[in-house]
């Protein structure tokens, strides 16, 4: 069965730091891409950041880059978000989604748009003084 758990979300104060995990299993991330996704109340799920690990290239939202990083760890199956500087405007509930890359001409790429097929169930990030 593939699955993808999230795990890392949690409360933090304005400024500070956490860093969420998406661990696959019954599949191996090696060659899929994997993205970040996150959806607060009464707003639409909004892309953050993805990776594919076939090429490691990345992608990051406007609104998060230079303050969030992606990164894959294969060994441990796992793609991990790391977020700095956190406003509370970054509160949301975080999802990892999992797909094969498209092929753009040049390299593997991935997709802020939420076309993946494999979705994790979420792990909350609470962002308040």
């Amino acid at each position: 069965q593939l699955q993808l758990v999230e795990s890392g979300g949690g409360l933090v104060q304005p400024g500070g730091s956490l860093r969420l995990s998406c661990a696959a299993s019954g599949f191996t991330l090696d060659y899929y891409a994997v993205a970040w996704f996150r959806q607060a109340p009464g707003k639409e799920r909004e892309g953050v950041s993805c990776i594919s690990n076939r090429g490691g290239n990345t992608y990051y939202a406007d609104s998060v880059k230079g303050r969030f990083t992606v990164s894959s760890d294969n060994a441990k199956n796992t793609v991990y978000l790391q977020m700095n500087s956190l406003k509370p405007e970054d509160a949301a509930v975080y999802y990892c989604a999992a797909d094969l890359p498209r092929y753009d001409g040049s390299g593997y790429v991935c997709t802020l748009a939420p076309e993946y097929d494999y979705w994790g169930q979420g792990t909350q990030v609470t962002v308040s003084s």
